[in-house]
């Protein structure tokens, strides 16, 4: 069985750090590559961040892109999104999410390719 568990969400004033990680089990992690996506109020998810299976390539959001590093360490089996100059628009439940395709050479962004997911991970970012 497949799980994927967040951690390190909460609150922070405008301008701060938080990091969030994402423990996977039931998968061979180091075969996979993994994403964040967030999702706001009454609307759909929104790709974050994903980093390949060896961790050297990563795609951003534009909206991210400059504030926020994806990272893994596939001897803990834990993903990461170290996010910095946090702005209250980024005030979101995040979600980490592992490939459907194992080895893949194109990072994708949409939610349908990720076959589970976390169960998420509320961030709340002050003005």
């Amino acid at each position: 069985q497949v799980q994927l568990t967040e951690f390190g969400g909460g609150l922070v004033q405008a301008g701060g750090s938080l990091r969030l990680s994402c423990a996977v089990s039931g998968r061979t992690f180091g075969y996979y590559a993994m994403s964040w996506f967030r999702q706001f109020p009454g609307k759909e998810r929104e790709f974050v961040a994903a980093v390949n299976s060896g961790g050297g390539t990563t795609a951003y959001a534009d909206s991210v892109k400059g504030r926020f590093t994806i990272s893994r360490d596939n001897a803990k089996n834990t993903v990461y999104l170290q996010m910095n100059v946090l702005k209250p628009e980024d005030t979101a439940v995040y979600y980490c999410a592992i490939d459907r395709l194992w080895l893949r050479t194109v990072l994708v962004r949409r939610e349908d390719e990720y076959e589970y997911w976390g169960q998420g991970t509320q961030v709340t970012v002050s003005s």
